[in-house]
């Protein structure tokens, strides 16, 4: 239920006859409850039970998926570092082939 009505005037006087009780509007057809209202507290407690269980269930279950996301992206990002570093050294070697063979070509042509 909702007051509506005038405070500043009413609380002045202290007089209650400018509040006046609404009944809210809704445009739910009869019977239809909404999630969460307190019409779904009166549910048996065997099915509150159930339902709890199976939200703590659905929620470890998705810790640990997380838990192992986390850890395949570590491994991953591992194996990407070790690559990465094995093929600088490569970059770097094949480099200093090419100066040396470049050494040697330019040596024999003078």
């Amino acid at each position: 239920m909702a007051v509506a009505g005038d405070e500043t005037e009413s609380a002045s006087t202290g007089d209650m006859s400018g509040y006046q009780i609404c009944t809210p509007t809704s445009s739910l057809p009869q019977g239809v409850v909404m999630a969460g209202s307190p019409g779904s507290l009166h549910s048996p407690p065997h099915v509150a039970d159930e339902t709890t269980r199976k939200r703590q269930l659905r929620l470890m279950k998705n810790r640990e998926a997380a838990r192992e996301c986390r850890r395949k992206k570590k491994e991953y990002v591992k194996c990407l570092e070790n690559r990465v570093a094995v093929l600088e050294n490569q970059n770097r070697t094949l480099i200093e082939e090419l100066k040396a063979l470049k050494d040697i070509y330019c040596h024999k042509v003078e």
